[in-house]
């Protein structure tokens, strides 16, 4: 680690947040002469990957200059009055739970869009695109960063515009139909968060999440925190997403362009789990310890739907598309962070801000994967990609078959990788949950939670033997394209940490134990 001084980081953490808009601005004017190359198109697309770039080596310089040795202390914070008349202020840090999320988030986006600088996406002017791109970033990485209750939401609802346009003007078939959808749910969700919100602010006196976190609830009553947590749950609930509040993910992600969905299974999704973790935990601990079982049932109900559906998507003759059998898994993946949330034990909030890291990486991996078939196939349905005697890609596309079933056995949680340890935890957690809670309940849950891994592992090795193995290439078919170099550049850093982070746990654990230990007590540590 390096030695930054403590303006330095203010003014790195700033940056992440602010360059992106600026960064999106530019985008839609002109390209300077002499910097337009082939085209104007080009230009900008460079020009997407030039700021996310900046804005990575800034996320991962923040993160050399982050005090390892006191990861719960809020750090780089920025605290300054901006609304005095409801006492609003931009208030900004990050600690041991946030800084991986943020560092995920520069990741993704840049890979994003170095992906597509070589493989543009079908439809109109790249400049909306990008734009779009970088206005997406800066909300995820401001609902990350930021500290006060009505910014968080002001965050939270930027990144529904980009990810909607994305989808509806650079998807696939369905694709306004999936954006409309996308919408609907998420607006609806975050209207009565905003309720919970305001509950929360008004009778606890501040905006600030780290005093409200500091007073860990002792200002509002039980009914308070009881309204409170399911005002803003629901709207977590429906970004995470929770089951039955699911059913907008399918439709989203098979109709998102690759990139889209690389991003909102990698980052959009962790911003519910995050709010969780962030704002209902510390700030209203009654609320959370009543609704938790609830919170943990659906939970569990989650991890099994999801992989009962992939199932029933994998199997000959259903004409599943894959991508939206990597959807539906991520229903299940993330119930697990939610049962490990709602076990409202270190052991279990450590469990689930490790699976939310692991199923960035893992998810991501697999969008891009499936989006490299799609555009090999001109299909993701899994009955044409795997054909009469199988697709074979071990034989026609080693480099991506081996990729594929690669990231298969890294999402169905082989211990090693990084799908492993987060499932793992919340299971643990759930077997000895927070004193008050049924252990009975949380054992059915366990159990659930069981059921749901040896599925996944099921459902994941038919779709690896049907599009990876196989009989030799007909004749009539034609020649199949291997991982291509752009390909590579952008996939090998998250093979790289699935890796890194399955066999040094610790390296993240490390950082978002103590920030849990001191956020579940109430900042008394």
């Amino acid at each position: 680690m390096i030695d930054i001084s403590e303006s330095v980081m203010q003014f790195l953490l700033a940056f992440t947040v602010v360059a992106p808009l600026l960064g999106a601005a530019a985008a839609l004017l002109p390209a300077p002469p002499g910097l337009k190359g082939k085209s104007p198109d080009q230009a900008v697309l460079r020009h997407g990957v030039t700021v996310t770039g900046a804005i990575l080596l800034a996320a991962v310089v923040l993160a050399l200059g982050f005090d390892h040795d006191h990861p719960s202390r809020m750090q780089a914070t920025t605290d300054i009055s901006w609304i005095k008349a409801l006492d609003v202020r931009i208030h900004l840090g990050v600690d041991g739970i946030s800084l991986p999320l943020l560092v995920l988030t520069a990741l993704l986006t840049f890979l994003c869009a170095l992906y597509s600088y070589f493989k543009p996406p079908t439809g109109p002017s790249p400049k909306a695109f990008v734009a779009l791109l970088l206005v997406l970033e800066a909300g995820t990485l401001a609902t990350f960063a930021v500290l006060d209750l009505v910014l968080f939401f002001l965050a939270f609802e930027m990144v529904l515009v980009p990810m909607y346009f994305l989808i509806a003007r650079w998807g696939g078939e369905g694709r306004r139909a999936a954006a409309g959808k996308f919408i609907l749910y998420t607006l609806l969700g975050s209207v009565v968060m905003l309720l919970g919100l305001l509950l929360v602010g008004i009778k606890g006196g501040t905006f600030d999440m780290v005093a409200l976190a500091t007073d860990n609830g002792r200002g509002l009553t039980t009914s308070v925190q009881v309204t409170a947590v399911l005002a803003i749950g629901v709207g977590l609930a429906v970004k995470t997403p929770m089951w039955p509040l699911h059913s907008w993910l399918p439709d989203a992600h098979t109709a998102a362009p690759t990139v889209g969905s690389v991003l909102l299974a990698g980052v959009l999704l962790k911003m519910g789990t995050y709010g969780f973790v962030r704002i209902a935990l510390p700030i209203a601990p009654e609320g959370m310890h009543t609704l938790a079982p609830y919170l943990a049932a659906f939970a569990a109900a989650g991890i099994v739907y999801g992989s009962l559906a992939c199932l029933a998507l994998a199997r000959p003759g259903a004409k599943g598309d894959l991508k939206r059998l990597i959807a539906y898994s991520s229903v299940g993946h993330m119930g697990f962070v939610l049962l490990g949330i709602a076990t409202l034990t270190p052991t279990g909030v450590n469990g689930a801000l490790f699976a939310n890291i692991a199923h960035g990486l893992i998810t991501g991996l697999l969008f891009f994967l499936v989006g490299a078939l799609k555009d090999r196939y001109g299909t993701a349905d899994l009955d044409t990609l795997a054909g009469a005697t199988g697709a074979a890609l071990y034989g026609r596309a080693p480099r991506l078959g081996a990729l594929l079933a690669f990231a298969a056995v890294a999402s169905l949680g082989l211990p090693g990788l990084a799908g492993f340890w987060g499932e793992m935890l919340a299971l643990f957690a759930a077997f000895e949950p927070a004193e008050g809670l049924s252990r009975p309940a949380y054992l059915v849950f366990m159990a659930l939670g069981g059921l749901g891994t040896l599925l996944t592992a099921a459902y994941l090795l038919i779709v690896v033997r049907r599009v990876c193995m196989g009989g030799p290439r007909p004749a009539d078919e034609p020649e199949l394209a291997d991982v291509q170099a752009y390909e590579l550049a952008a996939w090998t850093p998250l093979v790289a940490l699935t890796v890194l982070a399955g066999l040094w746990p610790a390296a993240l654990l490390g950082l978002t134990d103590p920030a849990v230990q001191q956020l579940l007590a109430g900042g008394t540590q």
